[in-house]
C-alpha cells in the first residue's frame, strides 16, 4: 500500500489573520449610507472601509473633568439647597422664623446673589 502525502483539498485558503470577531454598528439611513458611499469610492468593503477609519483615524480624547471652580460652586449649591429645604419645610409647617432663622434667610440670600456674581465672572 502506497502512503498518501497529504493532498491539497482545494477551496479557500486558510489565513494568517482570522477576523473571529464580529460588531454591530448602530446608524440611522443617512449614516449607513454616507458610510456605504464612501467605502464604494475607496473601493472597499464597507467593513474594509470601517476597519481602515477605525485603525488610521486619530480622535482627540477630552477627559470628562470640571474645572475646580464649577466643584466648588455646585458644592455651595447643594448647602444652599439644604438649608433652603430645610426652612422651606418649617414654613409649610406653619412654623415662624426666629431671629437666627431671619438672619440665615438673609445670609442665604447675599450667597446666592454672590453666586450670581460669580457665575457672570466665570462666564466672561
Amino acid at each position: 500500500m502506497e502512503t498518501m502525502n497529504h493532498k491539497n483539498k482545494g477551496g479557500r485558503p486558510k489565513k494568517a489573520v482570522k477576523r473571529n470577531y464580529r460588531l454591530r454598528v448602530a446608524c440611522n439611513l443617512i449614516e449607513l449610507k454616507t458610510i456605504q458611499l464612501k467605502a464604494e469610492k475607496a473601493k472597499l468593503t464597507v467593513s474594509e472601509f470601517l476597519r481602515e477609519a477605525a485603525c488610521n483615524s486619530h480622535i482627540d480624547i477630552r477627559e470628562k473633568t470640571l474645572p475646580r471652580e464649577v466643584l466648588d460652586f455646585t458644592g455651595k449649591l447643594s448647602h444652599l439647597a439644604a438649608n433652603i429645604n430645610s426652612l422651606a419645610y418649617k414654613n409649610n409647617a406653619a412654623q415662624t422664623f426666629n431671629a437666627f432663622e431671619r438672619a440665615e434667610l438673609r445670609l442665604l440670600a447675599t450667597a446666592v446673589k454672590q453666586m450670581v456674581q460669580d457665575i457672570k465672572y466665570f462666564l466672561q
